[in-house]
Order: C-alpha cells, then sequence, then structure tokens
C-alpha cells in the first residue's frame, strides 16, 4: 500500500454529531463552526444537515452555503439526502448546495425489514436519484447505511450494491460502520476484500465508537486502502458517538506516512468552540483536547522533565495549540510546584519551597483541589504565617443545624493566650459564628471590621469531596479581601475571618507598616 497517499478528512461535526442526545446548533452556530473546519483546521469537507428535516436546518445550511459559494468553497460542503426523488435535491437546490450523500442501505437487513423493497427496486430507485440530481447540477457521494452488518450478515448483497454504484456517476462510495461493531481486524479485512476489487473507486470509512474501537479501525482502514475519513469534533455523535477528529489526526500524523491537510495546531481552540455551542463536556481525560491530558501530576514526571524530557511523548501539547502543566497535590512533590512557580514567574527560598510544599500536600490529602491560580494565595497564606505573629485562634467550635429551628454555634477563642467561650444562634451556621464572635470581640472592647462581600466557589463538576473557597470582602476604613479553604462551606468562612482578625490585630499595633503589608498584599493574593 502507497504511505504517500493523501487522506481526505470529511468532518460531520454539524450532522452526524448534532445527533447527539441534546445537541442542536443554531444556524449561525453552524455557519460559524463551518468556517473554523474549512478556514481555520482546513478539513477537505464538511457534511453540515440532512435535507428535509426542519426550516431551521435549512436557514443553517443556506448561511453556509451563501458564505462557501462566496469563498470557493461550495464543493466541499455536503448535505445527506434520501432515496426519494425528487424530494431531497429539491431542498438541496433551495438551500443552495451541491453535493449530497445519498443514503442507501448496505445491509440486506436494512432494505428488506425497513425499505420492505427487493434488490432490484432499490437499485433502481438509487440509479434514478443519482441521474436527478445530475440533472440538477448535483455531485452524488453514496453511503451504504449499515455497511459493517452487511459485509458480516449479508456480504452477497452488498457486494454486489458496492459492483453496482462501481459503475455509477458517483465521486465516492461511503462506508459506515453504522452501529459501531466492528473490531480492527474486521476492518482491515473488508477493506482488503473491497479496495483490492476495486482500486480506482475512493471509498470513505464511517466510523462509530460503540466499542471505543473507532480510531483503531479508522488506522485499519487507512492502511488498507480507504481514501477518506468521517470524523466529528470531540467524537460527538448519537449513542457513543463519531471518531473523534482530534484523536484521528495524531493517529494518522504519528503512526503512519499518509498525507493529510488539517493544521492541528488549531484543533484545541476549535474543539473548545464546539464544546461551547454544543453544551457537550469534554471529559478531562479525553486525548488531545481534554483537560488534564498534558498536565503530569506525579512530581517525579516534573523532575524528569527537568532532567531530560523523561516523561515526554510524541504528543506534544505545542502541536495542538495547548501547553503542558504540572498539576499540585498530595503527590506533586517540589519539582511540580517549582514548575508552576516559574509559569507564574515567582521565585521562594528553600525553607519557603518546603512549607509551600506541605501546604500542599495537606490540601491533596483531604482530597481538595490544587491549582496553579491558588498558588499565589497559597504562598502569600505561607509567608504571611512565617512573618505575622497569630494572636487570635479559632480553637473550637459545635454547630447544630435542624429543620424548623434556627442554628447555633459554640465557639471557643484564643486571644493573646486567653481563651474565649460564647454560643450565639443565628440565621445560618456563619451567622450564628459571627454572633458568637462579636459578643466575644465586645467583652474585650474590640471592633470587628464591616463585611461587604460574601462568595463561594466550588471546583467544577459537582464533586462531592471537592473544598469550597470563600473569599469574604471587609471594610475597615480600606477595603481587604480573607479567603478560606474548606470541604464545609462554614469552616472555610470562619477560616477567611480568623485570618481577618490577625491581619486587623496587627494593624491595629502598626497602623503605617501594617496598612501597605495587608491591606495590599493580601488582597494581591486573591486576586492573583
Amino acid at each position: 500500500m502507497n504511505q504517500q497517499r493523501r487522506i481526505e478528512i470529511m468532518d460531520t461535526t454539524l450532522r452526524d454529531g448534532e445527533q447527539t442526545s441534546g445537541v442542536s446548533f443554531l444556524p449561525s452556530e453552524k455557519l460559524q463552526i463551518a468556517k473554523l473546519l474549512l478556514e481555520e483546521l482546513r478539513v477537505d469537507r464538511i457534511e453540515v444537515a440532512s435535507a428535509r428535516v426542519s426550516d431551521g436546518e435549512l436557514e443553517g445550511v443556506q448561511k453556509i452555503t451563501h458564505w462557501a459559494a462566496e469563498k470557493g468553497y461550495l464543493d466541499r460542503v455536503e448535505v445527506l439526502g434520501f432515496v426519494d426523488t425528487p424530494a431531497s435535491v429539491n431542498w438541496l437546490i433551495q438551500a443552495g448546495a451541491k453535493v449530497m450523500n445519498l443514503l442507501t442501505k448496505g445491509s440486506l437487513n436494512h432494505l428488506t425489514h425497513q425499505l420492505k423493497k427487493t434488490q432490484e427496486q432499490h437499485f433502481a430507485d438509487i440509479a434514478k436519484s443519482i441521474a436527478h440530481a445530475q440533472e440538477n447540477g448535483i455531485d452524488v457521494n453514496i453511503y451504504l447505511e449499515d455497511w459493517s452488518n452487511g459485509m458480516r450478515n449479508s456480504p452477497d448483497y452488498t457486494l454486489d450494491l458496492i459492483e453496482f454504484l462501481s459503475k455509477q456517476p458517483v465521486k465516492r462510495i461511503m462506508l459506515p460502520d453504522t452501529l459501531g461493531l466492528l473490531s480492527p481486524e474486521e476492518t482491515k479485512d473488508y477493506f482488503i476484500k473491497i479496495t483490492e476489487k476495486y482500486p480506482s473507486v475512493h471509498f470513505d470509512f464511517h466510523a462509530h465508537n460503540d466499542y471505543d474501537l473507532s480510531v483503531a479501525n479508522v488506522m485499519e482502514a487507512i492502511l488498507h486502502g480507504a481514501s477518506g475519513i468521517h470524523t466529528t469534533i470531540n467524537g460527538l455523535g448519537e449513542r457513543a458517538g463519531n471518531a473523534p477528529l482530534e484523536s484521528v489526526i495524531a493517529v494518522i500524523k504519528d503512526f503512519t506516512s499518509l498525507q493529510i491537510g488539517v493544521q492541528e495546531q488549531k484543533i484545541y481552540r476549535v474543539s473548545k468552540l464546539v464544546e461551547q455551542f454544543s453544551g457537550q463536556h469534554i471529559p478531562a481525560n479525553k486525548p488531545v483536547v481534554g483537560e488534564n491530558v498534558f498536565t503530569q501530576t506525579a512530581g517525579i514526571h516534573a523532575d524528569g522533565d527537568n532532567k531530560k524530557n523523561l516523561y515526554f511523548n510524541d504528543l506534544l501539547p505545542e502541536r495542538f495549540g495547548r501547553e503542558r502543566k504540572y498539576a499540585l497535590g498530595k503527590t506533586s512533590g517540589k519539582a511540580n510546584i517549582l514548575k508552576n512557580l516559574e509559569e507564574l514567574g515567582i521565585s521562594l527560598e528553600k525553607d519557603e519551597l518546603t512549607k509551600v510544599t506541605q501546604r500542599i500536600i495537606e490540601l491533596g490529602d483531604k482530597k481538595e483541589r490544587v491549582t496553579t491560580e491558588d498558588l499565589p494565595y497559597i504562598i502569600s497564606d505561607v509567608l504571611q504565617n512565617n512573618s505575622i505573629e497569630k494572636n487570635i485562634h479559632i480553637e473550637g467550635y459545635h454547630m447544630t443545624h435542624s429543620k424548623g429551628l434556627k442554628p447555633t454555634v459554640q465557639l471557643r477563642m484564643k486571644v493573646y493566650g486567653k481563651t474565649y467561650d460564647e454560643s450565639a444562634t443565628g440565621d445560618g451556621q456563619y451567622d450564628s459564628f459571627m454572633r458568637a464572635l462579636r459578643k466575644i470581640y465586645k467583652s474585650l472592647k474590640k471592633e470587628l471590621p464591616k463585611l461587604i462581600d460574601y462568595h463561594v466557589s466550588i471546583p467544577p463538576g459537582g464533586k462531592t469531596d471537592a473544598f469550597v473557597e470563600t473569599v469574604i470582602t471587609w471594610d475597615y476604613g480600606k477595603i481587604f479581601k480573607t479567603k478560606g479553604l474548606d470541604p464545609d462551606q462554614t469552616v472555610a468562612a470562619m477560616m477567611a475571618t480568623e485570618k481577618m482578625l490577625n491581619i486587623v490585630e496587627s494593624f491595629n499595633q502598626n497602623p503605617t507598616q501594617e496598612e501597605s503589608k495587608f491591606y495590599g498584599n493580601e488582597y494581591r493574593a486573591v486576586a492573583g
């Protein structure tokens, strides 16, 4: 097999990808995705719709074909049509399209039980549809729906259909694994059988991912005669989806000498836009485009990368418009933290780095999510704890929350070594805590700042063991913020409050020096 062949990439995100449960692109979204596919990614062809679906579908195709005609791309825009002369052809004419992908029955099972026609009747209807399309200036490619099942269970019929189509005026014969049932070995065998008999025919392969074998099957198809591959961005498609463009491109580039025109450095940008438009979240571990796939977690990996890129492979993130990251957590170690500090332009002393590492390990042990964005706060927290004498501590607390009753907090505070106990009831657990704290501060004749904003966030994904980040904004003559991290929202707020108490106490002792030190640095730590 000639390894220098060029493989066409036909992306069907806008047609087959839209069959993903819950996905429906607006006409304007379809146009934007079409532009990115053809101009940014530079795929060879796009399939943008099925004929006769809806007025919205018609509007979307019209937007795309109008733009494509101006750009000279109209022959690269394709629409799925049906053996229903003249309905589909008339729809394409109204939509301004020039290429129809005609859906025929590639298995005897579909022919018999869905169409309820004979082989001869179906072939005659196909010929009629092709002729009518040509009469109206429309090129035709042919889908053999359920082709893989046909090759397994009714090969005589399926091969007869290919023989018939090889003599028709069609540009491509497209072979779908409609039910995603093929193994790589079967894909290889079927393509060898077909392409050896019809070496001059252009065959496309359309893979589905029900057994997670779509990319492996694509590999076998292109190595054994397929001239084109159908993909979707992020593997969108019904059931388990279609062959994902991002993985298919990486496999062709890294494991074959076959030629493709797709610009892989644009893949991630297009992937994220399709994620936004489709509402289908990309799994964090999805190859090439997942959030975590270029993130090293183990500290030994970061250390190896520092020394001689020991944990790199050919899937370099820069190829796809991305960059390598080093996760922060209980297994990260100093090497990962150093990588993140370099990214932020921060340099720490050896003892400071040790303390920051220990704090991150503590968070990781609690299953808390530590990100690069958290690092400035953690550093600020560690450094300030070294430089500030913590005279005020929350020594203990007991919180109750019952249906029909107001929450109650019993609080024990240590202020300059002396212990104070108070309890209070409020409208919520944190309100109860603050009421108890005010009682203690009133007895000490100390003033508390005014709380002016309270913001809570959790990491995306809705995990029940995620930590809660609470940022509280205070007014004490000047505005400043404190931040707490804990799996419990109220405890996180209490941690932020304890930090506030020590900042205010230090400020009261030395207003000129501490105002700059805390109001400035504390705010930057939260915002940075």
